[in-house]
C-alpha cells in the first residue's frame, strides 16, 4: 500500500515520498516556546494556528498518518545576463524564482490525496498542505526521514541538499511509518557563520526579527536601519546559510518545478524595478513567490538594495522614488539617497587626500 503510494507521488514529479504517524511533531514544545521569546516577529498567524501546529490531530481529527513529501527546486547555475549595470542588480533567493509553488504543487498534492482515497475501503479522509497549512512541516518531515533539521534551522536532505519544498497529507489512513533522520551537521557552523544579520542566535535558534528573509518578505513595516547595509542587493529573501551547507554537494535537479523556472527572476534590473506601478508589478509578479511582498513591500527592498550598492546613476531613480506616493517606499529611497551621497563625499575626500599627499 506505502509502496504503491510513493510510486504515485514519484509519478507526479515528487523526489521523495515518507510517512510518518500523526502524533504531535517532537519540537512542539520548543515552537510554543519561541512563540512566547516574540521570535516570530509580526507573524501572528503562527500564534493563531499554534494548536493546530503542535498536533495535526487537532486539524484533521481522527487523523493516524502523515504522509510528506519533497520537490526539488535546484537549478544547475545559468550564465548571468549581460546587463548594461551589472552592480544594479537585486538578488532573489532561489525558491523564489519560478511560478508560484503554492500553485504548482497543489495541483500534484491533490491527485496524490485522490490516490490516497482509493486506497482503502470505505476512503479515508485526508487533508492536503502545501507550506501555508498550519503544520510544523520540517519537525514531521525529520521524523519522516525526508532529511533533517540542521543548526539553520531548515530541513536538509543528503539527496536534495538544501533546495526543496515540502508538502504533506494528513489522513485517517494508518500507513507504517519510516525511520527518522538523525541529525548530521556533526561540528559544522558555516550556515552561523554565513548569516549577514547574525540571526541564527545558537544552533537550532533562529530570531526571525534579523532574519533577511523575514524582513524582505513577511515583514510589513520599515527595515530597521541599523540592519539594511547588511542585506546588500538581496530584495526577496537569502540563501546565504543554505548556499553553504556542504550537503548541497548532492543537490540535484527535480521534474516537478523545471518547467515553471522564471530565469527573469534570477537577478532583476534594481532600477527597472524602481519603475514599476501598481498595474506594472501585478503584470510581472502575479503568479511568482514575489507578489507576496506586494508593491510596497518590493519597491522598499529595492530601495535599501540601491542605497547599499548603487552609484550616482541610480540617484535620479531614486529621487523619483523619494516623491512616491507610498510613505514606505519615499522614506526607503530617501535613506538610499543619504547613503549615496554619503558614499560620494567619502570618495571625494578621499581623493583630495591622496591628491595632498
Amino acid at each position: 500500500m506505502k509502496a504503491a503510494l510513493c510510486q504515485r507521488a514519484r509519478q507526479l514529479g515528487f523526489d521523495a515520498c515518507r510517512v510518518t504517524s500523526a502524533d504531535p511533531p517532537p519540537h512542539a514544545s520548543r515552537f510554543k516556546a519561541w512563540l512566547e521569546a516574540g521570535r516570530h516577529g509580526t507573524m501572528a498567524y503562527l500564534v493563531r494556528t499554534a494548536a493546530q501546529r503542535a498536533d495535526p490531530r487537532v486539524l484533521l481529527p481522527g487523523a493516524r498518518s502523515v504522509v510528506t513529501l519533497a520537490a526539488s527546486y535546484w537549478q544547475a547555475p545559468a550564465p548571468p545576463p549581460a546587463p548594461a549595470s551589472p552592480q544594479l542588480r537585486g538578488f532573489v533567493a532561489r525558491y523564489a524564482r519560478h511560478a508560484d509553488y503554492h500553485d504548482v504543487l497543489a495541483q500534484r498534492i491533490e491527485q496524490v490525496c485522490a490516490f490516497v482515497a482509493t486506497l482503502d475501503d470505505p476512503a479515508p479522509r485526508s487533508m492536503a498542505c502545501v507550506d501555508a497549512g498550519p503544520v510544523l512541516e520540517r519537525d514531521l518531515a525529520q521524523r519522516a526521514g525526508i532529511g533533517f533539521i540542521g543548526k539553520h534551522t531548515n530541513l536538509v536532505s543528503r539527496q536534495l541538499g538544501n533546495w526543496f519544498f515540502l508538502a504533506e497529507i494528513l489522513t485517517t489512513l494508518e500507513l507504517e511509518p519510516d525511520p527518522p533522520q538523525a541529525n548530521r551537521c556533526g561540528s559544522c557552523a558555516r550556515c552561523l557563520e554565513a548569516c549577514p544579520t547574525r540571526a541564527l542566535i545558537a544552533p537550532f535558534e533562529l530570531d526571525a526579527r534579523r532574519c533577511i528573509a523575514y524582513l524582505t518578505i513577511e515583514f510589513k513595516g520599515p527595515i530597521p536601519v541599523e540592519v539594511r547595509p547588511a542585506i546588500g542587493n538581496r530584495i526577496f529573501g537569502c540563501d546565504d546559510c543554505l548556499s553553504v551547507c556542504p550537503w548541497n554537494r548532492f543537490a540535484r535537479a527535480g521534474g516537478l518545478m523545471r518547467e515553471h523556472a522564471r530565469p527573469d527572476l534570477a537577478e532583476p534590473d534594481l532600477l527597472e524595478m524602481l519603475r514599476l506601478d501598481d498595474s506594472g508589478f501585478r503584470s510581472r509578479f502575479a503568479d511568482t513567490p514575489l507578489a507576496r511582498a506586494k508593491r510596497r513591500g518590493l519597491l522598499r527592498n529595492v530601495c535599501v538594495a540601491l542605497g547599499n550598492i548603487a552609484t550616482a546613476a541610480a540617484l535620479p531613480a531614486l529621487e523619483s522614488a523619494a516623491r512616491d506616493p507610498e510613505p514606505l517606499i519615499a522614506e526607503h529611497a530617501s535613506w538610499a539617497l543619504t547613503r549615496i551621497r554619503q558614499r560620494q563625499a567619502h570618495r571625494l575626500l578621499t581623493r583630495q587626500s591622496d591628491f595632498a599627499r
